[in-house]
């Protein structure tokens, strides 16, 4: 029984450490990008504004904030309805993500405001007022901004680096050379215009019989598929 026990806790941890593992996976590039991104903002605003003496956000506050972002996207992927126009043209789900993403960066930020406000007042009441009198809306728009642009080019990558498949946008930017893979792409589009084609005029009956033109056809284009994937599996490799 105890040594029961122990291999349903063991079980137990390993499925708490796989899904944190998994959920730390998630949720590192957005933080990472926006991370790089708000400090970058916040440096070459504060090279600006050197000259009158003055400095604006903090980098500890962007980096705070880059926290926020990433822990926001982590719940907003969690709604169902943020996979709405996944079929649709790519510009749909890009902007659409977008939006939602800022939005929910936007209520997560204003939720920061009342629990500050809450550790500085003492109380609950008096938020709103606060909000109108105190709070610094040019600054929290100024942010909330360029958040939505930071957004825009994220979502674009992350949509982009999904089409291609997981990790492949890395390796055409960092690993692939362009001449190599202009000329890999081309083929492999042409070979699978001609599969279509061929699967559309031709029966099922043909393309199943070794004896057929057409069978010969299929088979050589699906040899030459598997060609190109090995040739870029090879290339991954080296």
């Amino acid at each position: 029984m105890a040594s029961t026990s122990l291999a349903a806790q063991d079980s137990r941890l390993h499925r708490v450490l796989r899904h944190l593992g998994h959920e730390l996976r998630h949720v590192l590039p957005p933080t990472l990008f926006f991370l790089v991104g708000f400090n970058l903002i916040v440096f070459t605003q504060n090279l600006m504004l050197s000259e009158y003496l003055a400095r604006s956000i903090n980098f500890l506050v962007a980096t705070t904030a880059a926290l926020v972002v990433g822990k926001s996207v982590l719940v907003a992927d969690k709604m169902p309805f943020l996979r709405r126009f996944d079929n649709a043209p790519l510009i749909l789900p890009i902007l659409f993500k977008t939006v939602v993403y800022w939005a929910f960066v936007f209520i997560a930020r204003l939720i920061e405001a009342f629990i500050h406000h809450i550790v500085d007042s003492g109380r609950i009441g008096g938020f709103g007022t606060a909000m109108v009198e105190q709070f610094s809306w040019h600054r929290f728009l100024f942010i909330q901004i360029w958040i939505l642009v930071l957004f825009l080019i994220y979502t674009t990558g992350a949509e982009l680096n999904g089409l291609f498949g997981d990790g492949e946008l890395a390796r055409i930017l960092f690993r692939h050379r362009s001449s190599d893979l202009k000329q890999t792409r081309r083929q492999r589009i042409r070979a699978l215009v001609r599969l279509s084609r061929l699967t559309e005029a031709q029966p099922t009956s043909a393309l199943r019989d070794p004896a057929t033109p057409a069978h010969r056809e299929l088979v050589g284009l699906i040899e030459q598929l598997a060609q190109d994937a090995g040739r870029r599996r090879g290339r991954v490799r080296g």
